[in-house]
């Protein structure tokens, strides 16, 4: 029974790693998709315009958003490369991605659309997001 214990636990921890790899590839691909996209975004907002440069703030925006995503998407290539090398899960990273993705949230909000409640809501995470994030780097610094 014991050794049939065993067993199973290296082929969950096997099967784990293997899935985390192909989200890994999968993420890669999407991010460089995105990369993509976001070139021609620029690319076609620039022929589009008359004068170089002249970009309005909806442009602006569209490009920050699709910008902050690549981000988060390398971020998470990152927490997911770190699982595969150390097979830890490292906290501040993902404390780094949902902090950039609540910024990114913030960036492209546009307030007037939005119930005060919801406003309250992402301040609210804001909030436990930077609580979080300091007693975690408090916990971690050696003393």
């Amino acid at each position: 029974m014991n050794r049939l214990i065993k067993i199973m636990k290296k082929f969950l921890e096997t099967f784990e790693r293997l899935i985390a790899f192909f989200l890994l590839l999968m993420l890669v691909f999407v991010v460089f998709l995105g990369t993509i996209e976001l070139g021609f975004i620029l690319f076609e907002q620039m022929q589009n315009k008359p004068h170089f440069l002249l970009l309005n703030i909806q442009e602006i925006l569209k490009i920050f958003d699709y910008f902050l995503l690549i981000i988060i998407g390398l971020e998470l290539i990152e927490a997911t490369k770190v699982y595969l090398e150390e097979e830890v899960i490292h906290v501040e990273i993902i404390f780094l991605v949902a902090m950039v993705a609540i910024a990114r949230k913030v960036i492209i909000l546009d307030i007037s659309k939005f119930h005060p409640l919801v406003l309250f809501g992402i301040s609210s995470i804001i909030l436990a997001l930077t609580i979080g994030f300091y007693f975690l780097i408090k916990t971690l610094k050696p003393k």
